[in-house]
C-alpha cells in the first residue's frame, strides 16, 4: 500500500470513527431529553392496576408487536443455539458455578426474568401479558421484582428474608406505568449486577457501583464523562440487545459500525474505535498488538474495583454444619460479607483484581448434563479454543470462579439439586443431597446413580466493563518482563519475558552492530574535525 493510501485509509478511520463517536453521543443525549410522549396523559393508564400482568395489558393497546419481539430474545427464552457449535445454551440448559441450575428452584431464579409467573416448567412462554415491560422502562426507581415472586414485584409490603425487619414495598404501579422510558444502568443492573445470589457476586465487572460510575471506574459509563448507558453499545433491534457472554465476539474484523453496513456487533470495542485505535503518530506499536491482543486486556488492569467484591471461590461441599444445638450457622468477614451459611458452604471474596489471561477465539462451550467427566481432575464448566498459532483468537481477561460442587460418583456426569421451593425441607433441614439432587435430576428427565461426590471446577467469565481511562492502561512491561501479567500463557515467544539463545544472539548483534557503527561514525566524523582544524580539511 502506498504511502498516500495509507495516509488517506487512516483518515477516513479517523474520520468514520468520529462520526459512529457523534453517533453515540447523540443517543446518550437522546436519553436524556424530553419524550414526545407523555404517558401520565394516555387513557389506558388511568386506572388503578393491581398487578404486572395488568400493566403489559395496557402497554399492549398502543405498542402492539413489543411482547412478540421480546417472545424471541434470549432475555425472555433464556436459551439460545449457538451459531458455531450448535449447543443449546442458557440458564434453563447450562450448569453453572453458583446455583448450579434453575430446575426446580424457579420461583427463586426467575426473580430476574423479564416475564411474570415462571414459577415451574409449565410457564407460557406464548403469553404476551406475561412479559414485564415495566422492569425494563422504570424511571421511578421504586419497582422491583420480589426475591421469591417468580417474576412479580411485591404487590403488599412484605419483608424478605421471611419474618426479617427489611421490608420490600409495593410499588405504586399506576405511578410507575405513567413514568416509563428508556433503559438505564439502574434498570439493567436490577438483575446483572445482583447476578449469582448478591450485588457483584457472579461477573467480577458488573455491580452496583456501575449504576452511577465516575469514568475512573468506568471510561464509557462513568456519569462526569461520557455517561453512555447500557444500551449505547448493547443496542437493541426490535428488542434483541446485542452482546452475550455464550457469543462473545472475540476478535471484531468489521470495524467500526458504519450505517448502512450494520452487522450488529456494536458490543465490540472495534465498532466504535476501529482495529487500529491508537494515535500512529504517539506510538504505533500499539496498534500492532490489535491482532493478538484484545481490547480489553490492556484497559481493564484491575476488576471488582469500585468498593464491591466479587466472589471467587464457593465450596458446596462444606454445606450443612450446625451448632452444637442444631441451629444454622453464617460467618461474616469484617466488611460484612458472607463467608460461611449452612445452606449453602464457605465463600472466598476479592476485589482490586488481577485478570487471569487465555488465548480466547469466542467459541465458548459448557459441559452438558449427561457428559462423562474426569472427577480427579478440575473439571471445566465452561471451556474455549484458542492458541497463538489460531487467527481468530485474542489474548483476553477473565474472572475464573471456583469452587467445589456435587457430581454423580456413579455416571460421572454434573448434577442439579433442588435448593429452593416448597418441599425444600428435605434438602435444608436434613441436608439430605440424595434427595436434592434426585428431585432436580428427575424434574429434568435426567439419569443420576444414587450415589454423589463432590468435584473442584472452574468458571471463565469473560470481562468486558470497568474500563479504565487510557492513563491506567497496562504498560509495556506488565507484559515483557519475566514476571509480567503473561508468564503463564505459553505456546509463543514474547520479548522480555522468554529466553531464546537464537533470537538473543541476533538482537545483541544487532545491538552491538548498531554500536559499533555508530562508533566508526563518530571516530570517522572526530577524526576529519581534526583535520580541518590542522588545516588539511
Amino acid at each position: 500500500m502506498s504511502i498516500a493510501a495509507s495516509v488517506s485509509l487512516r483518515i477516513f478511520v479517523l474520520i468514520t470513527g468520529m462520526v459512529v463517536f457523534g453517533l453515540c453521543q447523540a443517543a446518550v443525549e437522546s436519553g436524556k431529553g424530553n419524550s414526545t410522549a407523555d404517558h401520565t396523559k394516555f387513557e389506558e393508564l388511568q386506572q388503578i392496576f393491581k398487578t404486572g400482568p395488568e400493566v403489559t395489558q395496557a402497554c399492549l393497546g398502543c405498542h402492539t408487536e413489543a411482547s412478540k419481539q421480546l417472545h424471541q430474545t434470549k432475555h425472555w427464552k433464556w436459551r439460545l443455539k449457538h451459531p458455531e457449535t450448535g449447543e443449546i445454551l442458557g440458564k434453563r440448559d447450562v450448569i453453572n458455578s453458583f446455583c448450579g441450575s434453575i430446575e426446580t428452584n424457579y420461583a427463586r431464579c426467575t426473580s430476574c426474568h423479564i416475564g411474570y409467573g415462571w414459577k415451574d416448567k409449565s410457564f407460557d412462554f406464548t403469553s404476551e401479558v406475561n412479559v414485564d415491560c415495566l422492569v425494563c422502562h422504570d424511571t421511578t426507581g421504586t419497582y422491583k421484582k420480589f426475591p421469591t415472586g417468580a417474576g412479580h414485584p411485591p404487590y403488599k409490603d412484605k419483608p424478605f428474608p421471611p419474618k426479617s425487619k427489611k421490608i420490600w414495598k409495593a410499588p405504586d404501579l399506576t405511578h410507575v406505568a405513567q413514568n416509563v422510558g428508556k433503559t438505564s444502568r439502574a434498570t439493567c443492573g436490577a438483575c446483572h449486577f445482583y447476578g449469582g445470589g448478591g450485588d457483584g457476586v457472579k461477573h467480577g465487572d458488573l455491580d452496583s457501583s456501575m449504576t452511577n460510575p465516575s469514568k475512573v471506574l468506568d471510561v464509557h459509563l462513568g456519569t462526569d464523562g461520557l455517561d453512555f448507558t447500557c444500551s449505547t453499545c448493547h443496542r437493541t433491534d426490535g428488542h434483541d440487545v446485542a452482546g452475550s457472554r455464550y457469543t462473545t465476539v472475540a476478535k471484531d474484523t468489521h470495524g467500526i459500525d458504519v450505517p448502512g453496513r450494520d452487522d450488529k456487533s456494536r458490543a465490540t470495542c472495534e465498532s466504535c474505535h476501529g482495529s487500529r485505535p491508537h494515535d500512529a503518530q504517539v506510538n504505533d506499536k500499539n496498534n500492532d498488538h490489535t491482532d493478538k491482543v484484545a481490547c480489553v486486556t490492556c484497559h481493564i488492569p484491575t476488576y471488582a474495583k469500585g468498593g464491591k467484591p466479587t466472589k471467587m471461590w464457593w465450596d458446596w461441599s462444606t454445606a450443612g454444619r450446625k451448632t452444637p444445638d442444631g441451629k444454622h450457622i453464617k460467618t461474616k468477614d469484617e466488611r460484612g460479607y458472607v463467608t460461611y451459611v449452612t445452606k449453602k458452604g464457605s465463600f472466598e471474596w476479592g476485589e482490586n483484581l488481577i485478570p487471569e489471561y487465555a488465548w480466547y477465539s469466542g467459541n465458548m462451550r459448557y459441559t452438558q448434563l449427561n457428559e462423562k467427566i474426569d472427577p480427579s481432575s478440575i473439571v471445566e464448566i465452561n471451556s474455549f479454543d484458542g492458541s497463538y498459532a489460531d487467527p481468530n483468537a485474542r489474548i483476553w481477561p477473565f474472572k475464573v470462579m471456583r469452587g467445589r460442587q456435587a457430581f454423580d460418583k456413579g455416571n460421572n456426569t454434573l448434577v442439579m439439586s433442588h435448593l429452593f421451593g416448597k418441599d425444600d425441607d428435605a434438602y435444608w433441614k436434613s441436608f439430605d443431597w440424595n434427595k436434592a439432587i434426585k428431585a432436580a435430576m428427575l424434574s429434568r428427565g435426567a439419569e443420576y446413580s444414587g450415589e454423589f461426590g463432590f468435584i473442584e471446577t472452574t468458571y471463565h467469565w469473560p470481562l468486558a466493563h470497568m474500563v479504565a481511562p487510557k492513563e491506567e492502561a497496562l504498560g509495556c512491561s506488565d507484559c515483557h518482563s519475566r514476571e509480567g501479567r503473561l508468564q503463564n500463557l505459553t505456546g509463543f515467544y514474547m520479548p522480555g519475558r522468554d529466553v531464546n539463545i537464537w533470537v538473543d544472539l541476533i538482537g545483541w548483534l544487532a545491538v552491538l552492530g548498531t554500536l559499533g557503527g555508530v562508533s566508526l561514525h563518530g571516530l570517522g566524523r572526530l577524526l576529519m574535525s581534526r583535520n580541518r582544524r590542522d588545516g588539511n580539511g
